[in-house]
């Protein structure tokens, strides 16, 4: 692996709240965060709220409108179309595939209606409806498939942290206003404290609606299951990920760019590694950037190493992995390259920890892969990755946009 521009920093606690002002990052302010929260859509009522669009396997042509009605209903669709400069024309509609009551919840449904023959690099407006009630027209764009350059947003661990969490979201939200390049965002899991409690959910669910850009634009969540997301909710909420008792698969982004999410709460051995070495076997070949994203770190900053370490790591260094996203440990952290448990210039890069509004621990910075040139900090941020032809550009951006850390990665 070739690296460059690489800016390492030991160990950071970065004050961002101070450092810019309200207009620039509003979200900062909690009037108006306050008043944001204020004109989320009310649940427990027919019509649509909890509007979230989720990406799994072919992202070029297929997503799930997802969202939440405060009463089981009838006559619930998305009507969708190729956004158009003379207006939206929502020549299409769908009925959600799936539809049910929530576990444990309150009389709350989830429904999922699955749009497939999308077209590549393609924004589509849409709107969903249930009993006469519509949601704002929104829209998102699908993955391309060809190689053009774009972005896409990873973190993890947003389970508390409540008004931490809703900063996080609107600055998400001005990210992706600003970067029509930015399509996606890939959350590595523990989106709240207890998987089977249906208020913490429907709080996250709600709150997720901030990170709809004002133009509309919403960015399809790639979802990854965390040591807090057990029960039949996570399914229930984001379609099953992966399949019923697995909720692991790989995404094809573009042509180029492969992200293989990973379950760290089943057997990290047995039929799921063996499903990585022939996934990893089959895409490596075919893709200039192969990464891996899930939650219980092998390399970790703060916790002891999980099961990753023994059964993935090692597939992980024979087929050249590009970049592996961890969450877990709420810091932030980038690794040494790996190899062979000891720093080599052609070993892989471990990044992230969870900095979604979850409370931050403070790094230990003495382990050795986190030494120079890797780095090691605390502040609530989400991470940007730029895919491109001639490189892979990695970036950690705090609340108030600046960057903590960065790192260039070139072909291997």
């Amino acid at each position: 692996m070739k690296l460059k521009a690489l800016f390492p920093l030991t160990l950071l606690f970065f004050s961002s709240l101070s450092s810019v002002s309200g207009e620039q990052a509003p979200w900062l302010d909690k009037d108006y965060l306050d008043e944001r929260t204020r004109q989320l859509a009310p649940t427990r009522t027919a019509a649509p709220s909890q509007w979230r669009v989720i990406w799994t396997k072919e992202p070029s042509t297929r997503a799930t409108v997802s969202w939440t009605t405060g009463k089981k209903g009838s006559g619930h669709r998305v009507r969708y179309g190729v956004r158009s400069s003379s207006g939206p024309k929502l020549t299409e509609s769908i009925v959600p595939q799936r539809s049910g009551a929530y576990s444990s919840a309150n009389g709350e449904y989830f429904h999922h209606a699955r749009l497939s023959e999308l077209s590549p690099s393609t924004t589509y407006d849409f709107q969903i409806e249930s009993e006469g009630n519509r949601s704002p027209l929104m829209h998102f764009t699908t993955a391309p498939a060809d190689d053009r350059s774009f972005r896409l947003l990873f973190g993890g661990d947003s389970r508390t942290g409540i008004n931490a969490r809703g900063q996080v979201n609107l600055l998400m939200a001005d990210l992706s206003e600003k970067d029509d390049e930015l399509i996606g965002f890939a959350h590595g899991g523990d989106y709240i404290v207890s998987g089977r409690n249906w208020s913490q959910w429907s709080t996250w669910l709600s709150q997720h609606e901030l990170t709809v850009a004002k133009s509309g634009k919403v960015l399809p969540i790639i979802p990854t299951r965390g040591n807090h997301d057990g029960g039949p909710l996570y399914d229930e909420i984001f379609d099953t990920p992966g399949g019923k008792e697995k909720n692991y698969f790989f995404t094809r982004i573009s042509p180029e760019v492969a992200l293989v999410t990973l379950n760290t709460e089943i057997s990290a051995g047995g039929e799921q590694r063996s499903w990585l070495a022939q996934t990893l076997a089959d895409l490596r070949p075919e893709v200039r950037w192969l990464l891996a994203e899930y939650h219980r770190p092998a390399w970790p900053a703060v916790k002891s190493p999980g099961a990753a370490k023994k059964f993935w790591v090692p597939l992980f260094e024979k087929y050249n992995m590009d970049l592996v996203v961890e969450s877990d440990g709420h810091v932030i952290k980038r690794t040494v390259p790996i190899r062979n448990e000891k720093k080599d210039p052609t070993g892989i890069v471990y990044v992230g920890e969870g900095g979604l509004g979850v409370p931050q621990r403070s790094p230990k910075t003495d382990r050795w892969y986190l030494q120079k040139p890797g780095m090691a900090g605390a502040d609530h941020h989400v991470m940007r990755i730029t895919f491109a032809k001639k490189s892979m550009d990695y970036e950690v951006v705090l609340l108030d946009q600046s960057k903590a850390d960065s790192m260039t990665f070139l072909p291997r």
